[in-house]
């Protein structure tokens, strides 16, 4: 490990958002991304946003360390997301995370992309120990810290909520530029009716797959509901929301009047954040490096099935 200020590369691309970020010791130095914006009624498919990665990752590489005043000497370590995610696009991001780390002669990190969120989230609200909402389009979890591993307390039983969002979008044939997620909210701030929909909440799971003929509103208080109950179990004053879905603001409103009526405080942030970015793989990677963590070129692989709770956080107490 190098003395004194840690610097670290983070590459991120499980979805359809390739980024580069460099943090040097809970700074954001850089982070820009680009998304891979399919037209509407279409999903993004691996392989052609597997291209799209290609084609823009070097450039972010280089815009990252200009914006940052760094060259890759002054870099001490290179992490990238190894998952959960789509598996095209992580083997695009993990292939040029190793050369990287082969041709600049620094360690590696393979990242869990959920770790990075919640630690994004933790940095930039300064958020101590909280019972976490993570909400995106590949997964939907409610999550709390004990004993070196962030343990999930409750999941979506079948598809994610910002998958849910995506495929409404896609039947409407909702652009998907920024995201659809993002237009359904603004379309939803004009409506003036609110229509009754399945609520499915088994114990501490939920379940959207019903809900795609309708939306938002009911999915929302479903999160709302068994983030609530997890924070009554662990006696938790502070939640927070991480993931793509995170920046939503009447997501964020209802768990705001939740945490008041509980006398808790929420914590969230905004697109630059809460969407994936290099960035927050970059302060995951930061914080497993300075407590000796590094990953072995031969086990440097990507899984597209990586869970919140196989990651030991070594650098919690």
């Amino acid at each position: 490990m190098a003395p004194g200020p840690i610097t670290v590369l983070g590459l991120e691309g499980s979805a359809n958002k390739v980024g580069a970020g460099l943090v040097r010791d809970g700074q954001v130095l850089s982070n820009p991304r680009r998304t891979f914006v399919p037209p509407p009624g279409q999903g993004f498919l691996p392989g052609q946003t597997a291209r799209h990665h290609r084609g823009c990752v070097l450039a972010l590489l280089q815009e990252a360390l200009q914006e940052a005043g760094l060259d890759p000497s002054q870099v001490d370590c290179v992490a990238y997301t190894k998952g959960p995610g789509m598996g095209a696009p992580l083997v695009t991001v993990a292939v040029v995370a190793r050369t990287l780390a082969q041709l600049w002669n620094k360690p590696l990190l393979g990242v869990n992309h959920c770790v990075g969120h919640i630690e994004m989230g933790r940095l930039i609200t300064g958020a101590q120990n909280p019972t976490v909402l993570y909400v995106s389009g590949g997964n939907t979890q409610v999550i709390a810290y004990s004993e070196h591993r962030y343990r999930i307390f409750g999941e979506t039983i079948d598809i994610a909520v910002g998958n849910c969002l995506d495929r409404f979008a896609r039947v409407l044939k909702i652009s998907n530029d920024p995201s659809p997620g993002y237009n359904i909210e603004q379309m939803a701030k004009k409506g003036r009716q609110l229509v009754e929909l399945p609520y499915t909440v088994k114990g501490m799971d939920v379940s959207f797959s019903g809900i795609l003929s309708h939306i938002e509103e009911t999915l929302f208080a479903m999160l709302v509901e068994i983030t609530e109950r997890a924070m009554a179990h662990c006696g938790s004053r502070e939640a927070l929301v991480v993931g793509g879905v995170g920046c939503n603001m009447r997501l964020q409103e209802m768990m705001g009047i939740m945490c008041a009526e509980r006398g808790a405080q929420l914590f969230a942030t905004d697109e630059r954040f809460c969407i994936d970015n290099g960035a927050m793989i970059a302060q995951a990677g930061w914080e497993m490096f300075r407590t000796g963590q590094v990953t072995q070129l031969e086990d440097s692989w990507i899984t597209q099935r990586y869970r919140t709770d196989e990651v030991e956080v070594t650098w919690r107490d």
